[in-house]
């Protein structure tokens, strides 16, 4: 009888600036550009930012600045997943940070005005 092996099959070795990986640093960040549009909007409507402390958020650079480090952060551990041979994480990485981002989105969109619009 032959023997089977039963190895799993590895990624595909790929370039980091793929197709892929660029759509998906741009969805991270538009994502993240929803966040700072959605932050600014449900405080124009009189809600509080908890995550943030308000010298943060008020201050329009820094709020900004915030956006894009996370950004480039995602970036950076993608690239550290990627060149440690773990493809797969590299793209859930991102998958993760686009979904749990857009969430946060649509929750600031979504929330209740405190005052009445005039």
């Amino acid at each position: 009888m032959p023997v089977s092996s039963t190895t799993k099959p590895t990624p595909v070795p790929h370039r980091f600036w793929d197709r892929t990986n660029l759509l998906l640093f741009s969805g991270i960040a538009v994502t993240r550009g929803f966040d700072y549009a959605s932050t600014r909007n449900f405080q124009a409507r009189g809600r509080q930012e908890i995550l943030l402390p308000d010298d943060v958020v008020n201050n329009s650079a820094a709020f900004a600045s915030i956006e894009v480090a996370g950004t480039m952060a995602s970036i950076g551990i993608s690239y550290l997943l990627h060149r440690t041979g773990h493809h797969t994480l590299e793209r859930w990485m991102s998958i993760g940070h686009i979904g749990v981002t857009a969430f946060g989105d649509i929750r600031n969109y979504s929330l209740e005005s405190r005052h009445r619009a005039q």
